[in-house]
């Protein structure tokens, strides 16, 4: 049986909707998800996309399936009282690689420190930041429309990744979750009052939420995470640009 990784926040409903496979069904943050996929734990996983890029030798991806918004994502805010150009400090959560690369990309000349230490602004992501957007009347900036106004592509957060050598079933299992993806866009009403009932949030907001993800990995969505990873690099977060490597349908690498 496939060990399957899923990030426990509400942002994978669409992929699980109906998943039609038989499969060990692992939940975690995506760092932890990252950490066990790269230890060989899990037979495939959404990570976050810089750690796919650092661990790319040692893994492929699946071609059609990521995590990315082309504008606001809701679950990635950052959160200050001081004007975006005049922070000089970030507390980061621990729970998303990407995000915090994704800030050092944005806001290349603030400090980061962990979360719950004293800054200018904090990094949210999760379901802890669209709860934070309901709760907090701090201005919150969502950083997936700040990524778009810079580069005018999709923020890529996280693929879906398997270590080498990969599982012969994973072509299979990766027809089962776009099939669950097209179920859930097919029913949006259904999975927005099935998503309410398990993760909390009014169904209307959950609605409008769904609508901003995307799970399709297409061109766009491969230029904007070539151009993420790119910049990353030029930050000093990522040794180099590896080339994406995928596996075929077949299941064999190509």
């Amino acid at each position: 049986m496939i060990r399957l990784g899923r990030i426990g926040y509400v942002n994978m409903a669409p992929v699980f909707f109906r998943l039609d496979a038989e499969v060990d069904e692992v939940v975690g943050v995506p760092t932890e998800l990252n950490r066990q996929l790269v230890a060989g734990e899990l037979d495939v996983a959404p990570i976050s996309s810089i750690e796919y890029a650092r661990h790319a030798d040692m893994l492929r991806l699946l071609p059609r399936l990521c995590v990315s918004s082309e504008g606001a994502v809701e679950s990635i805010q950052l959160i200050s009282k001081t004007p975006l150009e005049k922070i000089r400090s970030v507390a980061v959560t621990p729970e998303s690689a990407t995000s915090v690369v994704l800030t050092k990309v944005l806001f290349p000349d603030a400090e980061q420190v962990p979360l719950g230490e004293d800054a200018e602004a904090k990094l949210l992501i999760g379901d802890a930041a669209l709860k934070s957007a309901f709760e907090d009347p701090t201005p919150h900036h969502d950083l997936g429309r700040l990524w778009l106004e810079r580069t005018g592509l999709p923020m890529v957060f996280a693929v879906w990744a398997a270590p080498e050598p990969t599982h012969p079933d994973l072509p299979e299992l990766e027809d089962a979750l776009v099939e669950s993806v097209r179920a859930a866009r097919a029913e949006p009403e259904r999975l927005a009052f099935e998503s309410s009932e398990r993760y909390g949030y009014p169904p209307g907001f959950l609605a409008r939420y769904f609508e901003k993800l995307r799970y399709r990995f297409g061109p766009r969505e491969r230029a904007g995470l070539y151009t993420f990873l790119e910049m990353a690099h030029e930050v000093g977060e990522l040794a180099e640009v590896p080339e994406l490597r995928f596996i075929s349908a077949a299941g064999a690498p190509v």
